[in-house]
């Protein structure tokens, strides 16, 4: 096979990330899960595809019937509890406040609310450069010391968060690499392959285990451990999402989960859930245990959907689509309550993050965007609270750090950003005129 017949036969994402422009169906690749009429299926024709809702079925109902927002799960009283649980909020102690004091509590809780910030203020810190091609994800370690990202020159590099130091260069993979993902502990780094493999990583010596997880037929395209570590899922090209005991590299379990290339999978923060979504327009909501769909979340624009995460208080799901938009989903009730818009998305599998502000009492949703930019909205109000500019090209990797205010970024530039909250005169002056 001479050189043209390898560079026509690799996937889209990955002559894009290259930069050189050619095009294919949008079904090759979930960083260009293009539209494509010709491949557009009914929702009505998905309903007869033999998957049941178990979870909260007396609520099942066609999207097309429910208004978006019609009852706002995020309203200002209760936004700081999207990243602390409140289960145990109403439970009074005898220690418990009167009644009175009670709604002191509460009206001084709205007022801080009115207060919040009307925008966030990032500054660009470092520029990360060294990959030879597109860099498809960026991810912070769990314990915040290092990032970790990979790029179609087929390499996965380890920076230090502080100064931005290359610490390692983990080679191996064979194809380009599409996807990360750090174990809770920060000390094994996982990565998926065009290559068809899943490769295990020490992050303190930038080594690969032996023994790599083979199963899947096509590229790898999303990864993802669960809270305690010992399992990884993936999603693949090959329309299967598997379930991989860590410590065994073997699969414990494949769903059979879409009709299209799987573009994005997360587990929920306790682990028994996973969710899943693909170029078929679908996200599905799995039970870890048994593999068992207990939901299909469909919009009725049925975009293709690329990327897919848990809210941290595992009560949400949020996708984006080729539609550019990102939708915050009730699982549960199966309804949309939230769509952010303002950044461009249809052609590439762009993602995001979660994060904090307002001192960590305010939530916002971060997102990359295919003109350069990332965008960044409040979640509750819906409201761009910062645009980000610097990346001269698109961006398609988005992480926050977690209680700390730093966003990282990576894109078809070949660089990844790093961006930190400054607090400058002028935003000072802004936060006091809101007191």
């Amino acid at each position: 096979m001479d050189e043209s017949d390898i560079e026509s036969s690799r996937s889209i994402k990955r002559r894009r990330l290259s930069g050189d422009g050619r095009t294919s169906s949008r079904c090759s690749s979930p960083d260009e899960l293009a539209a494509s009429s010709d491949r557009e299926r009914s929702y009505e024709r998905r309903a007869d595809s033999g998957v049941h809702n178990t979870l909260n079925s007396s609520r099942r109902q066609s999207y097309r019937d429910i208004s978006e927002d019609s009852a706002d799960e995020l309203n200002e009283d209760r936004v700081h509890t999207f990243y602390r649980d409140s289960r145990s909020r109403d439970r009074r102690s005898p220690d418990s406040p009167s009644s009175g004091a009670q709604s002191a509590i509460t009206a001084r809780s709205r007022a801080s609310s009115e207060r919040k910030p009307l925008y966030t203020n990032y500054r660009q810190k470092v520029v990360l450069k060294g990959h030879r091609r597109g860099v498809a994800a960026v991810k912070f370690s769990p314990d915040g010391r290092c990032i970790a990202s990979c790029s179609a020159d087929a390499t996965i590099r380890i920076w230090d968060t502080i100064c931005g130091k290359q610490l390692h260069i983990l080679e191996g993979h064979m194809a380009g690499v599409s996807t990360i993902a750090w174990s809770p502990d920060s000390k094994t780094l996982a990565s998926g392959s065009d290559d068809k493999s899943i490769r295990l990583w020490d992050a303190s010596t930038g080594k690969a285990y032996p023994v790599p997880l083979l199963g899947h037929h096509n590229y790898i395209y999303s990864l993802a451990f669960s809270p305690k570590g010992n399992m990884l899922v993936s999603g693949s090209y090959d329309e299967a999402v598997f379930i991989w005991d860590v410590r065994t590299a073997r699969v414990m379990r494949s769903l059979p989960a879409h009709s299209d290339p799987v573009g994005g999978v997360d587990f929920i923060r306790d682990g028994t859930l996973i969710v899943s979504c693909a170029g078929d327009g679908l996200i599905r909501i799995w039970d870890t245990a048994t593999g068992q769909c207990l939901r299909t979340l469909v919009h009725e624009d049925n975009a293709p959907v690329t990327s897919v995460r848990f809210s941290p208080n595992g009560k949400y799901v949020l996708a984006w689509t080729l539609d550019s938009c990102v939708r915050l989903w009730n699982y549960v009730e199966g309804r949309c309550v939230k769509t952010y818009q303002g950044h461009l998305n249809k052609k590439y599998s762009v993602s995001g993050a979660f994060g904090v502000y307002g001192g960590g009492e305010q939530a916002f949703v971060a997102s990359g965007s295919e003109d350069g930019s990332i965008i960044i909205w409040d979640v509750t109000s819906k409201d761009v609270l910062q645009r980000l500019e610097g990346h001269e090209g698109p961006v398609l990797g988005v992480d926050s750090l977690s209680g700390v205010e730093l966003l990282a970024t990576a894109g078809l530039d070949r660089t990844i950003r790093i961006w930190e909250v400054e607090q400058d005169e002028s935003f000072k002056g802004r936060d006091e005129d809101m007191s």
